[in-house]
């Protein structure tokens, strides 16, 4: 018993070395993703008992000539705990139709998570902020469930954002790295998936290239006005004071 208890010992600890000497993980390179926008699901919620008769005529001339979804790409970088989201230049058609903000790609994204600070470049109307702030804290529930994305298999987590914002998000922590697209961060790996249902938003990796960047790859934005996140909080609800309801969604879009 004691030979074969002993040779099963050996078993094990060789089994582990080998798989130690296998694993890999990525801790430098980059990750293109995609932002997918649900069209009609978005102008379809500014339908209400007032203004059915004459919005019912205009969404269904929208729904004529646009996509249902609307696709945007953006590229997430990253090397020494350090991440730079970038969206990529949006080519308009000119038949296309905009709703608003949650459409857009606003943000251009530096986060340090060795000093957990971030420099997000924000585009508001015609004005850019350069907010400096800490990284977003978000109250993540990690699942059991998990899937596949771009090649990396990922467990899902959920939470609630800014209050009222539902997220699910898809990590893998192949990827030893707390951060994702966007502002969406702080669980134990990269986020390669993310979808806000209600929202009717997801973002997606398409493809992860597992690389050594060059030195001054991954570095914060620097122009824009610059401000913190409380303080743009303020100036966005002051300019918006007298919206009413339309505040909301253009709020909720710059401070996501």
């Amino acid at each position: 018993m004691k030979k074969l208890a002993a040779t099963l010992a050996g078993i094990i600890f060789f089994t582990n070395c080998l798989f130690a000497q296998q694993a890999h993980f990525t801790t430098s390179g980059t990750i293109e993703f995609e932002k997918k926008v649900n069209l009609y699901a978005l102008i379809k919620k500014e339908v209400n008992s007032d203004n059915e008769a004459w919005m019912k005529p205009i969404i269904e001339e929208f729904m004529k000539r646009n996509p249902q979804f609307k696709t945007l790409k953006s590229t997430l970088s990253f090397t020494n705990n350090k991440t730079l989201f970038v969206p990529e230049e949006e080519e308009l058609a000119k038949e296309e139709w905009g709703i608003g903000p949650m459409e857009d790609q606003n943000n251009t994204i530096y986060t340090d998570f060795n000093t957990n600070s971030c420099i997000n470049q924000k585009k508001v109307f015609d004005e850019t902020f350069l907010v400096k702030d800490t990284a977003r804290v978000i109250k993540w529930k990690i699942t059991d469930e998990t899937r596949e994305i771009a090649g990396y298999t990922c467990r899902r987590a959920n939470a609630i954002m800014m209050d009222s914002i539902y997220v699910v998000a898809f990590y893998t922590t192949e990827i030893p790295v707390t951060g994702g697209p966007e502002s969406f961060n702080g669980l134990p790996g990269m986020i390669l998936g993310v979808a806000l249902p209600h929202e009717n938003l997801t973002w997606f990796a398409t493809k992860v290239t597992d690389t050594t960047l060059p030195p001054n790859t991954v570095v914060p934005p620097k122009k824009g006005k610059g401000t913190n996140n409380s303080d743009l909080k303020a100036t966005l609800h002051k300019a918006t004071k007298d919206w009413g309801k339309w505040a909301d969604r253009y709020l909720k879009a710059f401070e996501l």
